[in-house]
């Protein structure tokens, strides 16, 4: 591909500051000093970038990050000032001529080959592979690891929520106070969004990345107001004739009709409540979305919002819904639904049996689970801690390994079979099968041709002997595509909106016992014949001989 002709589809916004050649190990500047000292400036590298096993007890991973990766190589390049650092840590018998070589180094002799950002991806199938110079191939692990690696945890979280609430539910991320930082923050509401999440509150993360913006008020704000008096916005103009109206007056005027109707005693109500309501529909007479359990959802909440709402209704305006952030939510729920309902039938308004339900409150994958057994009647759910932070596993665990050094290929060995590294250029498929699910993704040697459709294909698990098989795909994809070439980005990025549609088409892809919640069926990742025995050859040559004593 030629990367003079590419033109990206968008804008791409601007590197974030603190993704910078600095932001790495200290390590990764001292190979390359020793790199540069024994004159391997010129070897050719081969690296790739991947994981061992899929997070949170699943059998799937989602790919993310991809984009800033690229964006980082563009940029890539050392500052006066890094230099000037760099020459302050270093030890002092770094030589001068290496700060030069540092200071004109670019990405501009490196290859990126990548799978497309929001594909399903698994276990030891290399996400990135990175061909070039090997000093700047190497400066460039730490970076891409903390880029992909929270990335696509958050983005594989995200999509395993969605999974858990289905394609119907609102999912809406809250999760920027309970972030780790504010970069943590703002990749969190990036990343969901990827993964399947429609909305976030982080504003900032609306501006950067264009994702809805979504939010109503806190409890604080209910609890501001005491009493009827402290409500001052008491007119509001009603659209169907075009006249100020009393608006304090009509939402009582309902509250006395609902109290009969609802069963609820309206001196239980609390005042304040509804005037935090009344003042907060005043604002927002088209976005009103109350939160109605700061006292108590079933004996203030409901009633106080229900009439409010029915004011609204009366001057033309159409309240939105409701949020419940504490008790037991499928119960109030249903308590809520039913309401609405009543109210519906009550006041022919159809359109109120479909007023929204968001819940929060600590949600959890296992807690929609949950309370999808119990039959709630939630239409949207908020969600922060549990999302943004990965409580369930904090981190991914992604590697870059060194594959093939000029033409060389290299392989790690571990008595832990796990972490040997699958060696050489390799090219990655992904087959097809009868059913049109994908089957299984299979690693090649570069050079041998790529699977054809309809043809017999041997695979065979990387380390068991035993487990080969013969797959005749319908259908094969080839995963990788040239990404970076001549220090430019060679590909068109798409925009979020189509990487999150890519996310829930490749998903779509597996099987459902593949992305299912408890007991998943492992995906296989296989390798070709070819690459078995050269890998199992090499493993041979490398590993030393034992001797019995």
């Amino acid at each position: 591909m030629d990367c003079e002709n590419i033109t990206n589809s968008r804008t791409l916004p601007k590197l974030n500051g603190v993704v910078q050649p600095l932001l790495t190990d200290l390590y990764q500047i001292t190979m390359a000093y020793a790199y540069w000292k024994s004159s391997k400036c010129k070897d050719y590298a081969v690296f790739d970038l991947f994981f061992r096993k899929n997070p949170f007890s699943g059998e799937f991973t989602v790919f993310a990050g991809l984009e800033e990766c690229l964006k980082f190589l563009e940029n890539f390049r050392y500052s006066d000032s890094d230099i000037e650092y760099l020459k302050r840590i270093l030890p002092s018998c770094v030589e001068p001529a290496f700060y030069e070589f540092l200071k004109e180094l670019t990405a501009k002799d490196l290859k990126v080959y990548a799978i497309p950002e929001g594909t399903v991806v698994f276990p030891r199938v290399p996400l990135l592979r990175v061909e070039g110079p090997l000093p700047v191939t190497q400066l460039l692990e730490t970076s891409f690891l903390t880029l992909v690696n929270y990335a696509s945890l958050v983005a594989t979280n995200a999509a395993r929520y969605r999974i858990a609430a289905g394609p119907d539910i609102q999912l809406l991320e809250y999760g920027l106070r309970r972030a780790q930082g504010p970069d943590g923050g703002l990749s969190a509401s990036k990343y969901a969004y990827i993964g399947g999440f429609d909305g976030t509150s982080n504003v900032l993360a609306g501006k950067m990345y264009d994702i809805p913006v979504k939010g109503t008020h806190a409890h604080a704000f209910v609890m501001s107001y005491s009493s009827l008096d402290d409500c001052k916005l008491n007119i509001l103009l009603d659209r169907n004739r075009g006249v100020d109206v009393d608006f304090l007056e009509l939402c009582k005027k309902y509250r006395s009709e609902l109290s009969s109707l609802l069963h609820i005693l309206k001196d239980e109500a609390s005042d304040g409540e509804l005037a935090s309501f009344i003042a907060y529909a005043a604002s927002f007479p088209d976005n009103f979305l109350a939160l109605i359990d700061t006292y108590d959802v079933k004996k203030s909440g409901l009633l106080n919002f229900c009439a409010v709402a029915l004011a609204l209704n009366h001057l033309g305006y159409r309240a939105l819904g409701v949020r419940i952030d504490s008790g037991d939510l499928a119960y109030l729920s249903k308590v809520a639904s039913e309401t609405f309902n009543r109210v519906a039938t009550k006041y022919a308004l159809p359109w109120f049996k479909n007023l929204t339900i968001v819940a929060s409150n600590d949600i959890n994958e296992e807690t929609i689970i949950s309370l999808n057994e119990q039959g709630h009647k939630i239409s949207s759910f908020g969600i922060g801690t549990h999302l943004v932070t990965c409580q369930k596993q904090p981190a991914l665990g992604c590697v870059y390994k060194l594959v093939e050094v000029n033409s060389r290929p290299c392989i790690k060995l571990s008595l832990d079979v796990e972490k040997v590294t699958i060696p050489a250029c390799k090219s990655a498929y992904r087959l097809f099968g009868k059913d049109g699910h994908a089957l299984i993704d299979l690693l090649q040697m570069n050079d041998e041709p790529p699977p054809e459709i309809n043809q017999r294909v041997l695979v065979r698990h990387p380390f068991q002997e035993s487990k080969r098989a013969y797959v005749q795909p319908v259908d094969v994809q080839n995963l990788y595509e040239l990404c970076f070439r001549d220090g430019k980005i060679c590909t068109n990025l798409p925009v979020l909106s189509d990487i999150r549609g890519r996310v829930q088409a490749s998903l779509g892809s597996l099987r459902s016992d593949i992305k299912r919640n408890l007991n998943p069926t492992p995906y296989k990742v296989s390798v070709s014949g070819q690459l078995y025995n050269f890998m199992h050859d090499l493993w041979l040559k490398n590993a030393p001989i034992g001797e019995l004593l």
